[in-house]
Order: C-alpha cells, then structure tokens, then sequence
C-alpha cells in the first residue's frame, strides 16, 4: 500500500476499529466537477484512515492525483448512457470480484445501475451506498441514487426533494451529509498577495477601479449568467460602478452561448465592464478581491460549495433563495438571500451589500474533515452488517 500523508484537516481517530476495509466509489470520469471533487475528497480520508480506496471509472486528469494520494484506479467506461453500457456489467462484477470490497460507493446514475446489477448474486455481497449529488428529473433512471443500503444526500433539500419524489424510501437509510471545504485552504480574512493582484489586474484591466461582482460556474444557461448581466446593467442604471467577472463561462464546447452572453452584455450597454474567463485554479484569490461573489442558478441547485468557500474567506454572498444554495444562505447570511429570479430585489440587495454588508463570522460547520469522518463512519457502520 502506498505511502500517504493525512489530508489538511482530516484527523484520524485513534479509537478506529482495526479492520481495513476496501472501499470502490463508482463514477463516469474523473475529469472535474463537484461529484468528481468529493471523489477524491473521501479517497484521501480513507488512504489516511488505513483502509483500501479503490475508484473506477472511465479516467481522466484527476487520476494522476488520486493515485498519487495513495489510491487505486481501475480503468472501465461505466458512465456512458447508452445500451452497449450494459455489455459492462460482467466487466464491472469481474472487476469487483477481484478486489473483494467491503463497500461499493456509486455517485452517477448509469455507473449505479451497472453496479446494481454486478452486485447481484455476489456473495458476500458488498454494503451499496449512493450518493444523491443533484436534484435530477425524478423517476426509474434517476431512482436508482435512492436504493443503496444507505443513501447520502449533500444537502437537507437533497433529502427533502428525494422523500418528496420517491414515498417508498425508507427514511432510515438516508443521511444527510453536506460537503466540506478546508479552511486552511479558504482562510478567514484571507488577502491575496500583491504581486498576484497585480498580474490578474493586469489580465483584466477592465475590472480595475471598481467594486468587483463574480459569478464562479462553467459556461451553461443554468448558472444565470444573463442574470448576472441584468444585475450589473441595473447597477449602472441607478449609478453604480461595479464590475462583473463570469469567471469560468468559457470552455470548449460552449461558444455559442459565449456569443450570445457577449451579445446580451453589449445590447445591455455592459460590455466594457463584463469579463469573460475560463476556469482559473486560483479561485481563493479571485474571491479574496471580489466585493461580491454571485450564485445566481436559475434552477435550484443541491448544494453550493462555492457559497461556503467565500464565506470561509470573509467575503459577502448574493444567491437566490432556493435549493442548496438558498439553505446554506438561510443559515450562514441571511443578508444574501433573494428570491429566484427577481432581478429588482436582486438589484437593490446587491447595492446594499456594495454599500454596507453584514459581518460574516467565522464557519463553524461544513469543514471538509466533519464530511470525511462522516462518509467513512457510514462505511464502517455498514460494513458491519451483512448484505443478501
């Protein structure tokens, strides 16, 4: 087993029960995004833990970490929708044969459906816990994230919309276990240095001299960014300097809606104040200079880390009331809530925070290692009881 040193913010116990378990989480890819993100969140607490972290999936550009943190890759396309996926059923239950798991973990649909049936007639059969990471359309395709052993919902309105949805879920198998971010990679009252500041002013010149609104979210309609636009085209409407900064809109594949974004900001009169930029690595910093940080998702969303990574860091919220977002406000800053969609309140709340915001007080919860130590207690209480 390879070397690993334990992850910021995760402290093993030293009253752990002495059985390594083998753990195999199941996801389409590990290229990026949220599901991707806690896939490797809970390999490293489980490498740090002493037990066996296996994940497959089809690959990608997050491998290389994964197992250099100590954790094993099997190469099998399990997360492509169509029906030759199911051809990769034998393939799957080979695979898990072999590694003997205690715990099959799935975080997608398609990679749980093969699973649901590769864990069929498999003796001992491994404990199967799902993951529900969005509020997808409810029915048959999307069921199958509600019929794990245990089911993990990210957010109390992941676990609301599930009972609301599926009746037949027994509600003792649900756990509601909200994402973490690491403070010591999100300090509170962070600053970024200055020759940082320079060189990003110095990429966007045009966000230079006035308070800065930034929008996080990969480049599709469901995370507002026409909103946002609305937003700042009001600011300036009512005599307001700001800027606005769509930080990671741009992306391969999405240039038609970049054009049309463009387009809207200079029939709104907005286009010398509006960034456009692809996904950076250096959010921290990119929040840390923000006077605003924007979660604007026309639909609701199941949780909203980046609301708890700008609040870690001291800086003000602004998201629609609804979904994991609306939650995570509801409860950390109240002062950031509007209703979905109602650009004029979003307009005024907006000036109100660039004006005078609310203190934001030191996080308290959703610390990356409260998630950990929760997933792998939920592995070890499950392990301990045998499955048909």
């Amino acid at each position: 087993m390879p070397d690993a040193t334990v992850p910021q913010g995760y402290v093993i116990d030293p009253a752990a029960p002495a059985r390594r378990l083998a753990v195999v989480q199941l996801l389409p890819a590990l290229e990026n995004g949220g599901a991707e993100r806690s896939t490797l969140e809970v390999a490293r607490a489980l490498v740090a833990a002493g037990h066996r972290s296996v994940v497959i999936s089809a690959g990608g550009r997050m491998v290389r970490q994964l197992e250099a943190e100590g954790s094993e890759h099997v190469a099998v396309d399990i997360g492509s929708k169509s029906l030759r996926s199911l051809t990769r059923i034998g393939t799957l239950r080979r695979a898990l044969a072999a590694i003997r798991p205690d715990i099959v973990h799935a975080r997608s649909r398609m990679p749980a459906w093969l699973a649901w049936f590769a864990l069929r007639g498999m003796r001992p059969r491994p404990g199967f816990v799902t993951t529900v990471h969005g509020l997808n359309s409810p029915g048959t395709w999307s069921g199958i994230m509600t019929r794990g052993d245990r089911v993990i919902a990210v957010s109390q309105s992941v676990r609301d919309f599930v009972l609301g949805h599926y009746p037949r879920v027994d509600a003792a198998r649900l756990t509601v276990i909200p994402r973490g971010i690491d403070p010591e990679a999100f300090p509170y009252g962070y600053r970024a240095e200055a020759a940082w500041r320079t060189a990003f002013f110095e990429e966007y010149p045009q966000l230079v001299g006035a308070p800065l609104l930034t929008l996080p979210g990969r480049g599709t309609r469901l995370k507002g960014h026409a909103d946002a636009i609305a937003l700042i085209a009001g600011l300036r409407e009512r005599g307001i300097d700001a800027r606005l900064l769509l930080l990671g809109i741009v992306e391969g594949g999405r240039e038609a809606y970049v054009r049309e974004m463009q387009q809207l900001a200079a029939t709104r009169g907005v286009a010398d104040i509006v960034v456009f930029s692809p996904p950076r690595q250096d959010v921290r910093d990119v929040f840390a200079v923000s006077d605003l940080v924007l979660q604007l998702s026309n639909k609701p969303e199941s949780f909203g880390r980046t609301v708890i990574e700008a609040l870690s860091l001291c800086r003000p919220v602004l998201g629609y009331a609804h979904g994991g977002v609306g939650e995570l406000l509801a409860e950390l800053y109240p002062a950031g809530r509007v209703p979905a969609g109602d650009i004029d309140r979003l307009i005024v709340r907006a000036a109100e925070l660039l004006g005078r915001a609310p203190p934001i007080a030191p996080l308290q919860r959703y610390h990356l290692s409260d998630m950990q130590a929760a997933v792998l207690a939920l592995y070890e209480e499950l392990a301990k009881v045998p499955h048909d």
